[in-house]
C-alpha cells in the first residue's frame, strides 16, 4: 500500500510540477530583462539623434526596438527625412538592422 501511495504521489508531483517547468523555459519570442533595457536605451539614443538632427521631425517619428531591431514609423514631409532618419538609426550604437515604414506626406 505504502508503494502505491508513494507511486501515486509522483505522479500527481509530476503532473503539478511539468506545467511549470516548462512555462519557465526562455523562448526565442521572449526578452531578458536586460535585453529590454538595452532596446529601451537604444530607442531612447535613436529618439535624441532624431530631436538633434534640425532636418528631422523627430515629434512625428515613432522608434521601437526589439532585440536590437529598429522599426521605424510615423509620418516625414519628404524623402530626404525618411532616408536621414533611417541613416541615423543604423549608425546609433547597438542597433543590429532597421525596418524603415515611414510614410512621406502627400503634398
Amino acid at each position: 500500500m505504502n508503494a502505491l501511495v508513494r507511486n501515486v504521489g509522483l505522479v500527481l508531483c509530476w503532473f503539478v510540477a511539468a506545467p511549470l517547468i516548462t512555462s519557465c523555459a526562455h523562448s526565442e519570442q521572449q526578452r531578458s530583462a536586460g535585453q529590454t533595457v538595452d532596446d529601451a536605451t537604444i530607442t531612447a539614443k535613436v529618439k535624441a539623434q532624431l530631436f538633434a538632427d534640425p532636418d528631422v521631425s523627430a515629434l512625428s517619428v515613432n522608434v521601437t526596438t526589439y532585440k536590437g531591431q529598429v522599426q521605424l514609423s510615423g509620418y516625414v514631409d519628404n524623402p530626404t527625412q525618411r532616408s536621414k532618419a533611417e541613416q541615423i538609426a543604423k549608425t546609433t550604437n547597438g542597433v543590429k538592422s532597421v525596418s524603415n515604414d515611414l510614410i512621406v506626406k502627400a503634398q
